[in-house]
């Protein structure tokens, strides 16, 4: 209900007015009364009401000159005028002290329902505006964090060109940013975040967030000056001042310490800050960002938890560095050798040209590893060797690839992985190494005679020729092709013994098409010709 004051100095009118109408209808309740303006000042300074309805006509003081002063004390006041005078210099008057309405004796009910009505909508109007304003002004206060955050952002991406415009902004959002001052960026990125961020809930990620934003804008507010904000879930961005005439690279990397160490003390976790360069005005915050963001990326080099800045960019002469057919080649071979030594020489040979050519980026060493990672899959599916949640392992390691942070890192999975395989090759090879051998042998035996090739031998044992003839060297020690010429010299030996053999046939029939390749062959392994063999053994 709003508040009414009725002011005439008749007893009569005014009881009537309160008594005789309806208020309540209206929304209107009739507070309290007053017989002219000075004992009226008296009732509205104490009771505040939200509209008055007055006489103009009184002793002491008037309706007009009551309704100055209230005007000018309260501007929210909705002021009605009554009267029994006709008079245009009254109207005129309440026009000037912006009256909502007026009313002339004897008061007809419908024009004063009416009249209030307008009133009533005019108060309810203002008191709905006065609420927005209210909840916006709150929700502004509640938003001022954010709006900070959001201006922040877009001083380290696009710099400040209106030195009289950014101010405007830094006095409304209550921020101490000079447009002329020495700054720098630091930027800090939570190490193994993979498992700092990923594994907790989102009320935990928001909570950390919290914390490591309030830990280091303490220490930036003990130390420096300046403002922390997020740039992304596992970034935070640090924009410091100094005073000229400070020991501004001391106190910087003192705070950038401070930080470290006291978001480990506190929450236990890792972080990399890169450092920017120093700048002269708030201009050149984005050249300072793009300075911190590539010292915090040499971290896939230098390694987590360490403080970088532009000292630590240089980068190797040695030119781009390019896996080549080679070394693919050398790798799938020890892979299916089972040559642990052989292949930690490889991985070795390959993350250390990584790591003294540092223009490749994350990227090619990526690259790298799921060409490394699928290489591995290739040797088990040649060898039979796969697991049954092969395709899902694999998939698990592709993704892991990307959420490894430095180079040792991924080198680390690579490894463990390739090991593994090696094993798994080595395990499957031990229990059916020896079996295979056999088989490769008694066919030999049975077949020497015929234009055997390696591949028809793989073939029957369900192996490459490659890995066959590696895994007959490595259980024999000796070549499939050694072992197949010292069979059919044997067998040439023992059909020798018979004269009624002839030398060609012989050779036929061991196997070779050729007799006097034989005859070489022969003598390589034997020390004698076949002729004179079998004239030592007659």
């Amino acid at each position: 209900m709003f508040k009414l004051v009725i002011v005439d100095d008749e007893p009569t009118v005014r009881y009537g007015l309160k008594h005789y109408f309806d208020w309540s209808a209206c929304g209107i309740e009739v507070v309290d009364e007053a017989e002219n303006g000075l004992a009226a000042l008296q009732v509205i300074e104490r009771i505040k009401p939200d509209l008055v309805l007055t006489d103009v006509c009184m002793p002491k003081m008037d309706g007009i000159q009551l309704s100055n002063i209230l005007s000018e004390r309260y501007p929210q006041l909705k002021i009605v005028f009554i009267s029994g005078h006709n008079d245009a210099d009254f109207l005129k008057s309440a026009l000037q002290v912006k009256a909502v309405d007026y009313i002339f004796k004897p008061v007809n009910v419908d024009e004063l329902t009416e009249v209030m009505e307008r009133v009533v909508d005019a108060l309810r109007a203002e008191e709905r505006e006065r609420r927005l304003l209210a909840d916006m002004q709150v929700k502004l206060t509640q938003g001022m964090p954010l709006l900070r955050e959001k201006f922040l952002m877009s001083l380290i991406r696009d710099g400040a060109a209106s030195p009289l415009r950014i101010k405007d902004r830094v006095d409304f959002l209550g921020l101490h940013l000079p447009f002329e001052a020495p700054y720098w960026v630091i930027v800090i990125r939570l190490d193994n975040s993979a498992d700092v961020v990923e594994s907790r809930s989102e009320r935990d990620k928001q909570l950390l967030s919290y914390s490591v934003l309030n830990i280091v804008q303490e220490l930036i507010d003990r130390e420096i000056g300046g403002y922390v904000f997020e740039n992304r879930m596992v970034e935070f961005v640090g924009i410091l001042r100094m005073n000229e005439g400070e020991d501004q690279e001391s106190l910087l990397f003192q705070l950038a310490e401070d930080v470290r160490g006291a978001l480990y003390q506190y929450l236990k976790i890792s972080v990399t800050i890169g450092v920017g360069e120093r700048i002269a005005s708030l201009a050149s915050l984005p050249r300072s960002y793009a300075q911190a963001r590539e010292a915090a990326d040499q971290r896939w080099h230098l390694g987590k938890n360490q403080i970088i800045s532009m000292d630590n960019l240089e980068q190797s002469d040695d030119g781009a560095y390019r896996f080549d057919p080679a070394q693919d080649e050398r790798m799938i071979s020890s892979l299916k050798a089972a040559d642990e030594d052989k292949l930690l020489a490889g991985l070795q040979e390959i993350y250390d040209a990584l790591a003294r050519r540092r223009g490749e980026g994350f990227q090619y060493g990526r690259n790298i590893s799921l060409q490394l990672l699928l290489l591995a899959g290739r040797a088990q599916l040649e060898l039979g060797v796969s697991r049954k949640d092969a395709e899902e392992k694999e998939s698990q390691l592709m993704v892991q690839v990307f959420q490894q942070e430095t180079l040792d890192d991924l080198r680390r999975l690579v490894e463990q992985h390739l090991l593994e395989v090696c094993g798994r090759i080595r395990e499957k090879r031990s229990g059916k190494s020896k079996n295979v051998i056999e088989r490769v042998r008694a066919l030999i035996d049975q077949r020497y005679a015929e234009n055997l090739q390696v591949g028809d031998m793989a073939k029957e044992v369900f192996l490459s020729a490659t890995y066959l003839c590696l895994l007959f060297k490595q259980e024999t020690g000796e070549t499939i092709n050694e072992y197949l010429t010292k069979v059919r010299v044997e067998q040439a030996k023992a059909l020798l013994r018979d004269p009624a053999n002839k030398f060609y046939e012989v050779c036929y029939a061991v196997g070779y098409s050729d007799p006097s390749y034989f005859s070489k062959l022969f003598k390589k392994y034997t020390g004698f010709t076949p002729s004179s063999y079998r004239d030592d053994v007659m």
